[in-house]
């Protein structure tokens, strides 16, 4: 290449690789190249509005994104497009959260960025952009909070491989179905890795064998979860009827204890109760469905 790059962002588009920013051990670079395999040459293009290393590149719709990373005083929330048609970089709306040590991905006509490094800790929260409204919206958070970890798309699922939580190198892979809009625990790697890469190899007979490890279990215990909120709703409405039947006896009883005294008073005492009295007793059964008439 032109230009040392370490931490720096990668992409394919066309029969051509795309290096992005990075650290030169001196500055962060918004320098970019691309190499072209039918000559075996690198040639710089346009350099980015921003300096970054450290953020995450992808391809959609003939275009690369380039999302996050570090510009050596802070995490970053910016985004970029680039399109070699015109050979310029355009900066597109930012990221809800600043993302060091991010990875995003194509998958279904947005870019999907996924957990990093904010400055403070590592990240489970994932955000997707939508080229056509320059917009970015919440997905739901992974189980894990990762950055530098490894990520590529296999059986219509994004795959989040390894990593470091903020403690530890980890082995975790989970994957995210579009579809039901959940992630799911995949199969675990038998060695912890973090700044680590993965490709994607066709024609392998036992891949499914590692990718839908918990899914199915998972899926049934969310559907078991769903019918015990269910019942757990139907029993509190009969539970409310029965309170409701009881509190409507506990008013007719109170009331009929009242007309008790009150004949109890009229025996005894024998005055002519004012007419105000009578219409105060009748007021109490009036708002009682159930009320002695």
């Amino acid at each position: 290449m032109h230009v040392r790059r370490c931490y720096v962002s990668t992409a394919v588009l066309g029969n051509k690789i795309y290096a992005m920013g990075g650290y030169d051990g001196h500055h962060r670079q918004n320098t970019s190249e691309k190499y072209d395999n039918t000559t075996n040459q690198w040639s710089l293009i346009a350099p980015m509005n921003m300096q970054r290393s450290d953020a995450s590149a992808c391809t959609l719709n003939e275009k690369i994104y380039i999302t996050g990373g570090f510009n050596g005083q802070e995490c970053m929330h910016s985004a970029e497009m680039y399109d070699p048609d015109t050979n310029q970089w355009t900066l597109i709306n930012p990221m809800r959260s600043r993302r060091s040590g991010v990875s995003c991905i194509a998958y279904h006509g947005h870019v999907y960025v996924i957990g990093g490094f904010n400055g403070i800790s590592r990240m489970c929260s994932c955000e997707k952009y939508n080229p056509q409204s320059n917009s970015w919206s919440p997905i739901p958070d992974m189980y894990n909070p990762r950055s530098n970890f490894a990520i590529e798309v296999i059986d219509d699922m994004i795959f989040a491989i390894g990593g470091f939580n903020g403690v530890t190198t980890i082995y975790h892979v989970e994957c995210y179905d579009e579809k039901t809009n959940e992630w799911y625990e995949a199969t675990d790697m038998n060695i912890y890795r973090s700044a680590l890469s993965a490709c994607v190899i066709d024609g392998l007979p036992n891949v499914n064998d590692y990718i839908h490890k918990h899914r199915d279990r998972l899926m049934e215990e969310k559907r078991q979860k769903l019918i015990a909120i269910e019942n757990q709703r139907q029993m509190a409405g009969v539970a409310n009827n029965v309170n409701q039947q009881e509190n409507i006896a506990a008013a007719v009883n109170a009331n009929m204890q009242q007309l008790n005294i009150l004949q109890q008073l009229n025996t005894n005492v024998n005055p002519v109760i004012p007419e105000q009295d009578d219409v105060a007793v009748m007021d109490v059964d009036d708002n009682d469905e159930d009320g002695v008439l």
